[in-house]
Order: C-alpha cells, then structure tokens, then sequence
C-alpha cells in the first residue's frame, strides 16, 4: 500500500481536492476577513501596523497577513493567491509530521502518519475555508521536528531553525506555538526520565533566537498600541499590544482577563474532532487508549526506543486548550499532526503488521456502516439542496458510491482493506462537496458576489456605499477596495451606488431618492447551515434580499 506508485496516487489525489477547492469564494466570516486585511495591508504598504477597514486591529498576530499581502501583491487578489500561502504551510505539516515520525517509527508508520493529517476532513477545510491555524499547524510540527533532530543529532542548527519556527508560529497565533513544543518535550522527557535535558544551556540560547525573531511584531504592536494609550481598543483605553498577544490571548481565556467567553466545556473540541479528523476519529481514539494504557502498564517510564512527544504533545495541548472559557472547533488543528502519528502507530503495528482480525473486522465492518452513511448524506446534498447543482451530478455521485460498496466486498479481507475505504471515502467525498456543494452554496453569499460584480463594472469603490445592510468582508476583498457605509438618508447623494437590501427601496423612494436597479440577489450566512436553508422548499425564509441601485 505504501509503494511509490501509490503513494504518488494518494497525494496526487489529495493535492487534486485542495486545488479544486482553490476555486471556491472565500466565506465570510473569518477567512474573507483575513483576506479583506491581507489586501488592505497590500495597498497601504504598511506591514508592522495591522489594521481591518481602516481601524486599528487587536486579534490575530500578524505573519498571516504578511504573507497573505506579498502572494496577493505577486499573484493579484483573487482566490488562488490568498490560498496558496496556506497550502504551503499544510504541505509543510505534512512534510514534517512524516520526519518527526521517522525518528522513532519505521517508514510504513511514517509514511501513514503523513497520509492521515493529510487526508483528514479539517485539514482539507483548512485548506479552502483559511485561518490562522493552518499556518500555525506548519510552524509548530516543524519546530518540533528540527528540535526532536536535535535531540537526537546533537546539531545545534536544528535547534536554532526550530526556535526560528516557534518564533514564526508566535506570530501566527501566540504564545501557544512556544506551549505545544513545551508540552510535547516535557512529556518525552519525563517519560524517559531524561531530567538532564531539562537543564541545558542551549535553551538560553533558543530564548535569544525567538526573541529576535519576534522583534517586528512587538515593535509594531508596541508602535500602533502601547505608544497610543488613548486609543480605544476593543471598547477600552490604555491597552497594551503587547500584554494582549503575550498574555491575555491566550492565558486570559483561562484566568477570565479576556472578554471572549462561551461557555465550552473540556468535550468541546472533542465533540468537533468527531467530525473533523473523520474518517481517521475512531482509530485515533482507540489508539490514543491503547498507548495510554501502554505507558501505565510500563509506570509512566518509556524505554529509550518510544516517544512521549505524540501523546503528550496532543493530551496536554488538548487540556490547555479545553479548560479555556472561549473556544473554537478549529483550535485544535495545532495538535492534529501528534493524533496523525498516534493513530498511524495503532493502524500499522495493531491492526496491518500483526493481522489482528479479532479487532480488525469489527472496526472494518463499524467504518464501512458509518462510510455508508455519508455517502447517503453526499448523494442526498448532490440530489436535494440546489438546482445548479445537474442530475447527471446526482448519477455520478451515486456510481461512485456503488464503486465504493464494490470495492469494499472486493478487498475486504486485504490488511490494507479499512486504509483504503477510508481514503476511497474521504476522497470521494471532498471532491464533490468542492467542486459541486460548495460553489453552488457559495452562490448565496452576497458579499462576494456583489464585490465580483464591482469589480467586472470597474465601479469605483469610493462611489459605493453600504446602506442597512450587513458588512460583509468578501465584499471589500472581491470589490478590490473598502466599500463606505452611508447610516442615513440624508448622506446619500446623487450619483451614489448603494447596496441595501430590497425591503428598503420603497423607504428609499417614499424620502424622494429615484434611483435605477442595477442588480438584485439574495444573501445567507452560508457558515451558519440550517436544515430550513438546506430545505429548497422552507429556503425563501431564511434569504435576505439585496438590491444595487444608482441614485438618479
């Protein structure tokens, strides 16, 4: 299964999937903000100081947005060139997730672990739907492999390059790039009862590097915050940049200083992995167990041939991250690359090198019911929600599902048997939900769609307005510039293009403005799905309706 040729097939596949999703809009709310920033911070110029429609921005760190701005500045503003930084940082995690793995495991434990972050169903949403956390999964794996090199070389430049990767992951998202490393290696090192490691010079001299690093970001956060006490940030003055993104935004979610708080319980982000590191989530669990289980057995003492850097990177980071007061299903991505590893252990040493049928069939049997399933649900969304979406769509969904039950009955007494359904699933999956689900979803998003039509109407973007109507970020993107909001009627002026919805226009023409229609749609938060939006019969209750006129 591991052989040149299918390994070539696999990520071939992948990659395919990731690419084809590169052609879907970019939704609101999180990734069209991101990219809204990175073009405005392309125009501006200015890279130290980050800013969200010309206000001050206290969130994110900002290497996001550099890197988003110089691919836009090379590639120009269109999807392929906000989501391509990204990409590359997933294809590193991968890259690195497999050279962390082959320290300690043989190539076949290897090669699964990369396959499985890979083909996980996060990480292909990571990879079109784009955030911080694809970027700070990059930085940190690799982190943790250069410094898992050193440990074992003795080199000090994998050090140092691993220091320059948690510097990088700071500034992707925080002090929780320096915290998962800390986790995984303080974890092995316990484990392995290896305490001189505790104490080396070394570390002084990774606490100099990362301190360098860091320099552009807290001079900028110091140069746009803490220089500006009167500024008003987040509803407050004298705020500190950089008590905020050392401190408060990621330790205040615990000690209660940050104001983000709803109510997560410590199985938040386990009941998110459910569906996120599907189909791989009932391996890795069992795995997870298992290695547990292993290490109590042996009193919490491994030998000098096993880590600790998987399962600790992945327990205590899951910890930190669960008992925080504001959490997101997304925060979790950070240790997927450690729940990769832990599940390629349990599926190549238990389940394929040994041939355990006993526990094999019942989990083959188990994913192939729940496969089943889905590809229900798939056939269902091709069929059902959308009239774009073709019935040869619906027939081609359906035989690809026949091919799946086909294959299934062919290999099931093969070892590979359950990797192979798994990625026959996931893969058939995501090329349909990308390349027919999502477009045709994308369709009601109206931020994107009005923002395309600016920019095909070559409309300048200071002669638009926003009247009553939702701030959408893929509007300014896709418009290619800051749309203005007009809050009364007696701002609006002759020659002004509004965008409002279509219940204001008898308003509009009842306080004597004429104006002429020039688009009309519909708009729906399409990262909120409901089943009355899914309905097409129960759809219409749910839309809001826009118009775009020109004030006569």
């Amino acid at each position: 299964m591991t052989n040149n040729k299918n390994l070539y097939i696999i990520f071939t596949s992948l990659a395919l999937i990731c690419f084809i999703g590169f052609g879907i809009d970019i939704m609101d709310i999180d990734a069209a903000q991101y990219a809204s920033m990175s073009r405005e911070m392309m125009a501006s110029g200015n890279y130290l100081q980050v800013v969200d429609l010309g206000n001050d921005y206290l969130d994110k760190p900002p290497f996001l947005f550099w890197i988003s701005s110089f691919s836009l500045k090379l590639f120009g503003v269109n999807n392929f060139a906000y989501r391509l930084p990204s990409f590359l940082f997933a294809v590193l995690a991968v890259f690195s997730t497999y050279k962390l793995s082959s320290l300690f495991y043989e190539k076949s434990t290897s090669i699964l672990s990369a396959i499985i972050l890979a083909s996980c169903q996060g990480f292909i949403l990571m990879n079109h739907d784009i955030r911080t956390d694809t970027i700070l999964m990059g930085w940190v794996i690799f982190s943790v492999w250069q410094i898992a090199e050193w440990f074992q070389q003795k080199k000090l430049i994998h050090f140092i390059i691993g220091c320059m990767g948690i510097a990088f992951g700071m500034m992707t998202k925080g002090p929780i790039a320096l915290i998962v490393p800390i986790f995984a290696f303080g974890s092995h090192i316990l484990l392995q009862r290896k305490f001189s490691l505790i104490f080396k010079w070394q570390y002084l001299l990774g606490a100099l590097v990362i301190s360098i690093c860091l320099i552009p970001m807290s001079w900028g956060l110091y140069q746009q915050f803490d220089m500006h006490p009167e500024k008003i940030v987040n509803g407050s003055k004298n705020v500190s940049g950089l008590k905020f993104f050392y401190w408060t935004q990621s330790f205040g979610r615990i000690t209660g200083e940050s104001p983000w708080n709803n109510n997560s319980n410590i199985f938040f982000l386990l009941q998110n992995m459910l569906w996120s590191f599907l189909p791989w989530i009932l391996l890795f669990i069992i795995g997870c167990i298992i290695q547990m289980k292993e290490i109590i057995s042996q009193k919490f003492l491994l030998s000098k041939n096993q880590e600790g850097i998987a399962i600790g990177g992945f327990l205590l980071t899951y910890l930190s991250l669960g008992i925080s007061k504001f959490q997101l299903p997304h925060y979790i991505f950070v240790a997927f690359p450690f729940a990769a590893i832990i599940t390629a252990r349990f599926l190549n040493d238990w389940l394929v090198a040994n041939n355990k049928r006993k526990i094999f069939n019942p989990l083959l049997y188990a994913h192939f019911v729940l496969f089943i399933l889905l590809w229900l649900i798939l056939i269902t969304l091709m069929a059902w929600p959308f009239q774009s979406i073709s019935l040869l769509v619906s027939f081609l969904a359906i035989a690809v599902f026949i091919g799946f039950i086909i294959l299934f009955l062919k290999i099931k007494k093969s070892p590979h048997s359950l990797l192979i359904i798994c990625l026959y699933t996931t893969i058939g999956l995501n090329f349909f939900l990308n390349t027919f689900f999502y477009p045709s979803l994308l369709n009601f998003q109206a931020g994107s769609t009005v923002g395309k039509w600016i920019s095909k109407n070559n409309i300048p973007t200071n002669n638009i307005f926003i009247y009553q109507f939702p701030i959408w970020r893929s509007l300014h993107f896709y418009a290619k510039g800051i749309i203005g909001e007009k809050k009364s009627l007696n701002e609006i002026s002759s020659g002004d293009y509004l965008l409002t919805k279509e219940k204001n226009l008898p308003i509009l023409k009842e306080n004597g403005k004429a104006f002429t229609l020039l688009l009309s749609g519909v708009d729906y938060p399409v990262t909120r799905l409901s089943l009355k939006f899914i309905n097409p019969e129960k759809r219409e209750n749910e839309l809001d309706k826009f118009a775009i006129i020109k004030i006569k």
